[in-house]
């Protein structure tokens, strides 16, 4: 099996290690480690989780965060799409969670 950390998952990443460096010096580390803890976990649990905006939806063990993805199990592939605050507003979420708009 494989996991897939795409772009937007990333940045998602990159926003939370530095607003919880900000709340304290190694926070930042801290809660990065964390949650690549949580999507090492998908190599053994992928696809158990709650379906949540079309996205497996798996929560975060020490932070307000989850981690939305996709399980492919004819390829056996995780793609985690985001990984985003859960103290948010539930359609601000749910417009993270759909692609950009193309222009015509």
């Amino acid at each position: 099996m494989r996991i897939e950390i795409l772009s937007d998952a990333e940045e998602d990443l990159i926003a939370g290690t530095a607003f919880y460096e900000r709340q304290g010096s190694g926070l930042g580390d801290y809660f990065l480690n964390s949650i690549y803890s949580d999507i090492d976990s998908l190599l053994i649990y992928a696809g158990i989780h709650r379906v949540v905006f079309g996205f497996h939806r798996a929560l975060s063990k020490r932070f307000p965060y989850a981690i939305f993805y996709r399980f492919n199990r004819e390829t056996e592939v995780v793609q985690v799409y985001r990984v985003l605050d859960l103290r948010r507003d539930p359609s601000w979420i749910q417009k993270r969670l759909k692609p950009p708009e193309r222009s015509k």
